[in-house]
C-alpha cells in the first residue's frame, strides 16, 4: 500500500483546467459555509482557519488561469509550485483592505503580488494559530481563542465570502482565455491590459459575461466608481 499520493504536475487540457476551477470554486463555498456554522456557534479561531482555507482554495482558480498559458516546462513547473503553495493562493486576501484604502483600478492592486510583502506569510500563520497552540516569541504559549477573537474572525469569514462565489467556468472560458492572454502572457503589461479587454469582450459575445458596457475594459482604464460591497 502506498503511503503518499503523487502529485501531478504535467500539462492540463483546457477541459481540465475548467474541471479544476469548478473544483475549487465548490470546495471554496463548503469551506465557508463550515465557517460560517462555527462562528454561530462561537468558534472563532477554527472559524477563522476553515475561513482562510476557502480564501486558499477561491486562489487556486487564479493560479489554474496561469497554468492554462505555460508555454514551457518552466512555467508549468512555476504553475504547480504555486498552486500546492498556501501563501500562492492567499495572496489577495487583503482585497478588502487596499478597497477601503481607495484601490479602484487594476494598477492599484500591485500590492497582490508584491514578493516583498508579508501579507501571505500573516495569513499564513493566523492559519496555523487557529488550529494548533505554539510557543512564541519570548517562551509565551499561543492559545487559539486567546488569539483569535470574534471580530478577527468575522473579518477573515466576510473575507473568504468575498471570493468563495457561484461562479462556474465552462470549457470556452478556458479556450477564450488560452486565445486571448496567451500571446501576450507575461509579456508588455499595456499589452495584457488590452489582451484583458479582448477576451473579456469574447466572453460577452459567447454569452459567458452579461451584455452592455465592457467591464473589464472600465475596470483597467476608469476604475470602479466605490469599494466593493
Amino acid at each position: 500500500m502506498k503511503t503518499k499520493l503523487n502529485a501531478y504536475r504535467g500539462r492540463l487540457s483546457p477541459a481540465q483546467i475548467a474541471d479544476g476551477m469548478n473544483a475549487a470554486e465548490r470546495n471554496a463555498r463548503r469551506l465557508l459555509e463550515d465557517a460560517e456554522t462555527l462562528m454561530l456557534a462561537g468558534r472563532f479561531p477554527t472559524a477563522a482557519s476553515l475561513a482562510i482555507l476557502s480564501i486558499e482554495e477561491a486562489g487556486k482558480v487564479t493560479v489554474l488561469r496561469s497554468l492554462a498559458l505555460a508555454s514551457s516546462d518552466a512555467d508549468l513547473a512555476e504553475a504547480w509550485r504555486s498552486y500546492r503553495s498556501h501563501t500562492q493562493k492567499n495572496m489577495a486576501w487583503i482585497l478588502p483592505e487596499l478597497a477601503a484604502s481607495g484601490a479602484r483600478r487594476l494598477d492599484d492592486l500591485r500590492a497582490l503580488f508584491d514578493k516583498t510583502s508579508d501579507h501571505p506569510f500573516v495569513l499564513d500563520q493566523l492559519k496555523q494559530l487557529g488550529f494548533y497552540t505554539d510557543c512564541l516569541g519570548q517562551a509565551h504559549w499561543a492559545i487559539p481563542e486567546a488569539v483569535i477573537d470574534e471580530k478577527l474572525a468575522g473579518m477573515l469569514v466576510s473575507t473568504a465570502r468575498l471570493f468563495a462565489q457561484n461562479d462556474t467556468h465552462p470549457l470556452r472560458e478556458i479556450e477564450l482565455w488560452i486565445e486571448h492572454i496567451g500571446p501576450v502572457w507575461k509579456r508588455d503589461a499595456a499589452w495584457m491590459k488590452q489582451a484583458l479587454i479582448n477576451w473579456h469582450a469574447a466572453m460577452q459575445e459567447a454569452g459567458l459575461a452579461p451584455e452592455g458596457p465592457n467591464e473589464m475594459e472600465r475596470f483597467i482604464r476608469e476604475g470602479l466608481s466605490k469599494a466593493p460591497a
